[in-house]
C-alpha cells in the first residue's frame, strides 16, 4: 500500500505574510504565516519584498524562500491546528 503525502501544487500571494496554497487534495487555504516568522532563519520573511520570492518546488510539493526556509505542507495543510504552537514558540534567538 502506498501513502499519499500531501502537496502544495499552487499558490498566490495574498499580503506582506500570506499564501494562497492549493494542496493536492484539492483544498485552498489563505495563511497568514507572520506567527511563524521566528528565529534567525524565518526572520528575513518577515521583509514582504523578501517574503514575496517565495517560490514552488514542484518536486517536493512545497513552497521555499531563497534562504531555504520552507514549512511542511502537511502542517500548513492543517494549519488552524497548528498555528497556536508557532504563537507561543519563543526561540532564543528570535
Amino acid at each position: 500500500m502506498t501513502q499519499e503525502y500531501i502537496r502544495i501544487i499552487d499558490f498566490k500571494v495574498t499580503g506582506d505574510h500570506s499564501l494562497l496554497l492549493t494542496f493536492s487534495d484539492g483544498l485552498s487555504r489563505d495563511i497568514d504565516f507572520l506567527p511563524a516568522l521566528k528565529g534567525n532563519l524565518y526572520k528575513p520573511l518577515r521583509q514582504p519584498e523578501y517574503f514575496r520570492q517565495v517560490k514552488l518546488n514542484e518536486e517536493i510539493g512545497n513552497v521555499e524562500w531563497p534562504n531555504e526556509a520552507d514549512f511542511n505542507p502537511e502542517t500548513l495543510h492543517d494549519w488552524p491546528q497548528h498555528v497556536n504552537e508557532y504563537r507561543n514558540w519563543h526561540p532564543a534567538e528570535s
